[in-house]
């Protein structure tokens, strides 16, 4: 693996995850891989770029917490994995195919993994990875939508979707599942229905509002348990004023500084793989949403570290 380049300025050189080392090699404890598809978007595209973005922008996030001065990158080997390849993009089943053996490899290992999307369609094959051998994960989903729908336009693979094919297909528990943050307008009154139905603990943005981030952070702990859990964090479950780089912006989300406290609140759970997802670059000003998606990612690390 290559050296950090400690002796250059951050705008120099290669721009890798948090100017981490770059290797494909099947080594250390923690891999970051880029996955740029978004062939699951039902609207705006994009999200296929964020990886790349959020590359760069992750430059400027330094190596400590302000919060407790410690580094993940020190607790743990953690590296850039580079990006997944998909041979077949215009086709979704097929681009899933390849995201879930890419992070197959890394699973097979004990080796954990957190992915940049992309759209939200990816965590289920990364979900299907990751769950191989452990069963049904916990599951904890930031985001602005449920992402419990079903068909589509003909599809059942879709970025609204996600969650409903891993509980079908048991690579997560629904009765171990919250979702936070949920808001905005429905296409039908029984959208979200499934989440319901099947045991998820549904968290409006009111209600995290009304109790407070610390509550529903702890709430999310005592439903995953101390069992192995998957993290999802769709950037729309931030307020587009803060982060308008995404393809289904809803109006009245978490702000920044919340959403960096609801992943800091959630220390001790056992995070074996995450996502950062929905990222769109083309809609972005000022690189913000990618730059708060570094930041994200920068937290959940320390989650994945923190044990």
């Amino acid at each position: 693996m290559t050296e950090e380049p400690k002796s250059l300025p951050r705008y120099m050189g290669f721009p890798s995850f948090f100017r981490l080392p770059v290797t494909e090699e099947l080594q250390g404890d923690i891999a970051i891989l880029g996955v740029p598809y978004d062939g699951g978007v039902t609207n705006r595209p994009g999200a296929r770029h964020g990886p790349r973005e959020v590359r760069n922008q992750s430059s400027l996030i330094r190596r400590y917490s302000e919060v407790d001065k410690l580094s993940p990158f020190e607790t743990a080997t953690v590296y850039d994995a580079g990006d997944i390849e998909i041979a077949n993009p215009f086709s979704l089943q097929e681009a899933h195919a390849d995201i879930e053996a890419g992070f197959a490899r890394y699973h097979r290992q004990q080796i954990a993994t957190l992915a940049v999307g992309g759209d939200h369609s990816i965590s289920l094959p990364i979900l299907r990875a990751a769950a191989a051998k452990r069963g049904p994960l916990g599951l904890i989903h930031i985001d602005a939508h449920c992402d419990t729908g079903d068909d589509y336009l003909g599809s059942r693979f879709h970025h609204g979707s996600p969650f409903r094919r891993a509980a079908e297909e048991n690579l997560i528990d629904p009765k171990r599942t919250i979702q936070i943050g949920i808001r905005g307008t429905l296409s039908a009154p029984d959208q979200w229905e499934f989440s319901y139905s099947s045991g998820m603990r549904v968290v409006m943005i009111e209600d995290v509002y009304q109790r407070g981030i610390s509550a529903i952070a702890e709430e999310a702990k005592a439903i995953v348990g101390n069992e192995e859990c998957y993290l999802t964090f769709d950037i729309d479950s931030v307020d587009p004023a803060f982060a308008p780089g995404t393809g289904t912006p809803e109006s009245g989300g978490l702000t920044s500084l919340e959403a960096l406290m609801l992943l800091r609140g959630l220390r001790g759970v056992n995070v074996i793989s995450a996502d950062v997802v929905e990222v769109s670059p083309p809609f972005d000003f000022a690189g913000n949403t990618s730059h708060l998606a570094a930041n994200v990612m920068f937290e959940i690390l320390r989650l994945m570290t923190a044990k």
